[in-house]
């Protein structure tokens, strides 16, 4: 299998890793009134664009890597997600990503990735991790990141606020270019930066909306 055909596969949302449970903060935010339509949603998304998905891909692509001290990054990407609740989700996330990825692409790595926590790796991580295993670059690893980041939210739009398809989906398709140099940039950093020197930038009100969403008895997400 082609690197392009890999790396498709592992942004497709039918890869099994349990992500359509989540909605990336899109339910939350929706029940705090912050999206309710499709510029709303724009706004959503170029605020995650400007905060956590920079530092998420950039992890990525540090763990793409041949020989990365996977449980350094896992606890520099922990210490950038102060909600216990999102660092919960990464986890789990990270875990079942991992599951269907030691089949489609063996790796010896996946032992070391496995040890950096008792509840899993971070998800950025472990993505890495698992592209590095496929064959893929940092880039790719990146790329991917931000991929599942707007494809999370999205799909959860959709759902929740019965939003066209056409439309939601022409937001995901002008957001390309934008990804693109995002990805380009958290690869750039993984080739040049320690983990400890890697972005730090985060949304605190997404990190409230989470531990608050959490407390809820009846949701249609998970997150």
């Amino acid at each position: 299998m082609s690197t392009s055909a890999t790396l498709l596969l592992l942004a497709d949302s039918r890869f099994p890793t349990g992500a359509h449970a989540h909605s990336a903060g899109i339910e939350a935010s929706h029940a705090h009134g912050d999206v309710c339509g499709v510029a709303d949603l724009v706004e959503f998304l170029d605020g995650r664009l400007l905060t956590t998905a920079p530092v998420e891909a950039a992890f990525a692509a540090a763990a793409t890597t041949s020989a990365p001290d996977l449980h350094e990054l896992d606890h520099q990407l922990a210490i950038r997600t102060p909600s216990p609740r999102l660092r919960a989700v990464s986890r789990t996330l990270g875990r079942q990503l991992v599951r269907p990825a030691e089949r489609a692409w063996p790796s010896s790595n996946y032992a070391a990735l496995r040890a950096v926590h008792p509840d899993g790796p971070m998800q950025p991580v472990a993505l890495g991790v698992v592209a590095g295993a496929a064959g893929l670059t940092p880039f790719d690893a990146a790329l991917c990141s931000l991929h599942h980041l707007v494809g999370a939210a999205t799909s959860a739009a959709i759902r929740l606020l019965g939003l066209d398809p056409f439309d939601v989906h022409a937001i995901a398709a002008r957001l390309g270019p934008r990804l693109d140099a995002l990805a380009s940039v958290a690869a750039q950093q993984a080739a040049s930066l320690q983990p400890e020197d890697l972005p730090a930038t985060n949304s605190m009100l997404a990190d409230i909306l989470a531990e608050h969403h959490a407390t809820w008895e009846v949701r249609l997400f998970a997150s």
